[in-house]
C-alpha cells in the first residue's frame, strides 16, 4: 500500500490557505499523463469559489490524443483548462489571455467601484514534482525558483511578477493524507509524484508495464529491441526481466525496474498517458 503524507505537506496546506486570500485566481496544476489522479481532491474544498484554472503540465510527455479528450473532458463540466509545455515555454501566453477571461467580471466589478487597475494575482498548487517551479521560471524569464526531476524541490513560497500583468505565488507541492484508491497511489508512484525511497520500484514497474501492454501494445518492444512476440507471450515478471537481460543488467530485477520507470518518466518509451477519461467516468473519448 502507498501512502506518503509527512509533516510538512500539512504545513504547506496551511500555508496555502493564509495565503488564497491574497489571489485573484488559483492555478491548479496537473501532470497531463495522469489527469484524474494528479488531482488534489482537496483542493476544490480548499479554493470555495475562488475563481481556477486547470493547468495540464509536461503535456509534451503526454499522449496528445488523450490530453485533447481530458481538455473536451473538462469543457464539458465548464471548468477553464489548458495544456502547456512549461518546459519549452509553450503555452504561457495563452494561460494569460485564458485568466484574463476568467477573470474579466472580477475585474469589471473593480472599475465600477473606481479602483485603479491592478496585476492579477494568481497562485499555483498541485502535487509535488508536477511542474510548478518549472512554469514560474519561465514566467520570470530566468531561474527563480528551484527546480529538479523530483519530489519535495519547492519549500518555501514566493511571489514571482510576469511583466506588469501578472504576480505569481508559489507554493510547494501537496499530497493528501490517503489514497483512497491504490491505483492512484501506483499512477503518481510511476510519473514521480512520491520519492522512489518509499516504494517497491518493481511492482511500480510491473503495474506501468501491464498499462503498456493494453493500451501501448508494441512500445516496449521498440525500444528495448524485444524478438518479435515476446511482449505479447511473457507474463509480466517475465517481460521486465527479459528487458532487464537486453540491457545487460543479466538478472538484476531491481535495476531493471530503475531503469524501465526513469524511461518512462522521461518519454523514452513514447508519449504515454496512464489514464483517459472512458477509464474514469467510462466516457468515450473517441473523435
Amino acid at each position: 500500500m502507498i501512502q506518503w503524507y509527512p509533516g510538512h505537506m500539512a504545513k504547506a496546506k496551511r500555508q496555502f490557505l493564509e495565503k488564497l486570500k491574497m489571489v485573484d485566481v488559483v492555478y491548479e496544476l496537473i501532470d497531463a499523463r495522469i489527469p484524474y489522479s494528479s488531482k488534489n481532491p482537496d483542493v476544490k474544498e480548499m479554493i470555495g469559489e475562488k475563481p481556477h484554472i486547470v493547468v495540464l503540465m509536461k503535456s509534451d510527455l503526454a499522449d496528445p490524443r488523450q490530453t485533447s479528450a481530458w481538455l473536451r473532458d473538462y469543457e464539458e463540466r465548464g471548468i477553464p483548462a489548458i495544456s502547456i509545455n512549461a518546459k519549452e515555454g509553450q503555452g504561457l501566453k495563452e494561460i494569460l489571455k485564458l485568466t484574463k477571461k476568467v477573470l474579466k467580471p472580477f475585474f469589471e466589478k473593480r472599475e465600477a467601484k473606481g479602483m485603479k487597475p491592478r496585476a492579477i494575482r494568481a497562485v499555483c498548487v498541485g502535487i509535488p514534482n508536477v511542474g510548478k517551479s518549472t512554469l514560474i521560471n519561465r514566467f520570470a524569464h530566468k531561474n527563480i525558483a528551484r527546480t529538479g526531476n523530483k519530489p519535495g524541490v519547492t519549500k518555501a513560497q514566493q511571489w514571482i511578477k510576469y511583466g506588469k500583468e501578472l504576480e505569481l505565488l508559489d507554493t510547494p507541492g501537496i499530497l493528501w493524507p490517503k489514497f483512497e484508491d491504490q491505483d492512484v497511489g501506483k499512477r503518481l508512484a510511476v510519473t514521480g509524484a512520491i520519492k522512489d525511497t518509499l516504494l517497491h520500484l518493481d511492482d511500480i514497474a510491473l503495474y506501468a508495464m501491464g498499462y503498456l501492454k493494453e493500451h501501448y501494445p508494441g512500445a516496449m518492444t521498440e525500444r528495448y529491441n524485444l524478438k518479435e512476440g515476446r511482449e505479447e507471450e511473457l507474463d509480466l515478471p517475465e517481460l521486465l526481466l527479459e528487458i532487464t537481460k537486453v540491457r545487460g543488467f543479466r538478472d538484476d530485477y531491481d535495476r531493471g525496474a530503475e531503469m524501465f520507470i526513469h524511461e518512462l518518466r522521461n518519454g523514452l518509451l513514447g508519449r504515454i498517458t496512464l489514464e483517459r477519461p472512458e477509464d474514469i467516468y467510462g466516457k468515450d473519448t473517441d473523435d
